[in-house]
């Protein structure tokens, strides 16, 4: 067995939960048994996008996790980054 967390946060919430998984499990799966998704409905594991510790995970259902690893999961932009700051420089005129 290893130890993870798994952390998901909203501008009003974050919540992050530790659990003992067995050795070889994917994000996915650790998400999935971690219960995340009863306490923050808007969740799909199967197709948010996760990182460890702040770096993403191109295929989080493939990812094996290690001992002490926390799967954050992303969630989606509202507005493209790009696109935000040409709204900005826009204002600032």
């Amino acid at each position: 067995m290893i130890r993870v967390e798994v952390a998901f946060a909203r501008p009003d919430r974050q919540e992050i939960i530790a659990l003992n998984v067995e050795e070889g499990i994917s994000a996915v799966d650790a998400v999935k048994q971690s219960g995340i998704v009863t306490l923050f409905p808007e969740i799909d594991p199967d197709t948010a996008n996760m990182g460890i510790f702040g770096k993403a995970i191109k295929a989080p259902e493939s990812h094996q996790l290690r001992d002490g690893d926390r799967v954050e999961i992303y969630r989606p932009l509202k507005i493209d980054p790009k696109q935000a700051r040409l709204n900005r420089a826009k204002k600032k005129g």
